[in-house]
């Protein structure tokens, strides 16, 4: 059975990551291609005159990400191709009403976590993200990796993600800012794109902190960045399933993060990190301090993580889930 994964996007997301490592995964358990654009060459990639030939003669799954993705199969399944068509909702937020009709003729949806699985309100299975546990390892000396990247201080506390509002950013430097004198050791970080007007307010934030709070840029290998942070805070106020989250677990960080959507069901609060109310800094400024003074606490609580992620989040663990999926949906179990 032949598995296509299409990306029809014209930048890579965080959709495109995904994207990448599930069909890395699943070319060891099976067939997998990629077809459109903004994936590497190093992934088996499909042209359309194969796809077209090898779908008019044997069982092809098309698994979907996007709504366009989705429409492109269910053309192509009209065309008489054998199509079955398996759809993954990746949205951080409840979905349109387009969408839900879309979905509602695929085989098989995949969710990411239980909010999700009643937005799209059509039968679901959930699947959770996975991560490439021999890339995404803790460093054996986290100060030597923060020395590494020629940061200050003995220890970095920071958020990594794409920086605008609503990702949080501006909440974490809130709470953070009137805590650093006190704890001059912890150096703040943002490591993501800011663009235009959001590059003007992360200036704006670096200010709040008198100048302290690193602004590290984008990075495309962000691993070392993951390896040098003790405390990795997640203040966003939406998400799908952030991979930031289990990324960070896998390192040894120590996370903080806002309790949405999936994230109480990755975090035990208090065991492999902790949680708080979207928006809430003064909640937030709360935890930091505590874990500012306790830097074996964030320690204890990042090789929790660590462990939490090795049972849980291993991309070889949601590979396997899909291609069992895949199989029940070719064969209308």
């Amino acid at each position: 059975m032949l598995i296509v994964h299409p990306h029809f996007h014209p930048r890579r997301t965080g959709v495109t990551a995904h994207v990448e490592l599930i069909a890395k995964a699943q070319g060891a358990l099976g067939e997998v291609k990629v077809i459109g654009q903004q994936l590497p060459d190093t992934l088996p990639h499909l042209s359309w005159r194969a796809l077209w030939r090898r779908s008019g003669v044997e069982q092809v799954v098309w698994h979907a990400h996007r709504n366009n993705e989705l429409l492109w199969g269910y053309l192509l399944k009209l065309l008489g191709r054998k199509l079955t068509v398996v759809a993954t909702s990746h949205s951080p937020r409840p979905v349109g009403r387009f969408t839900k009709l879309l979905l509602r003729f695929a085989r098989k949806v995949v969710t990411l976590n239980k909010l999700a699985a009643a937005w799209v309100e059509t039968p679901s299975t959930i699947v959770q993200h996975g991560v490439d546990l021999s890339r995404f390892v803790a460093p054996p000396q986290r100060e030597a990796a923060l020395k590494a990247l020629a940061l200050p201080g003995a220890r970095a506390v920071g958020v990594v993600g794409r920086v605008r509002p609503n990702k949080g950013q501006g909440d974490f430097v809130e709470a953070v800012a009137p805590l650093l004198e006190r704890f001059p050791d912890w150096v703040p970080v943002l490591v993501g794109l800011a663009k235009d007007g959001e590059a003007t307010w992360a200036e704006e934030l670096k200010a709040k902190t008198k100048g302290r709070l690193v602004l590290a840029g984008e990075h495309r290998d962000v691993v070392p960045w993951y390896q040098a942070l003790s405390l990795l805070v997640h203040p966003s106020y939406a998400e799908a399933f952030s991979m930031v989250l289990i990324e960070a677990m896998a390192t040894g960080c120590c996370v903080v993060a806002t309790r949405i959507a999936a994230v109480p069901e990755v975090i035990d609060d208090g065991r492999t990190g902790f949680l708080f109310d979207p928006g809430d800094v003064e909640g937030l400024r709360r935890i930091l301090e505590r874990l500012l003074a306790d830097p074996a606490l964030v320690e204890q609580v990042g090789r929790a993580a660590r462990e939490e992620a090795v049972k849980r989040f291993g991309v070889e663990v949601e590979a396997k889930a899909l291609m069992a999926l895949y199989e029940a949906a070719a064969t209308g179990a």
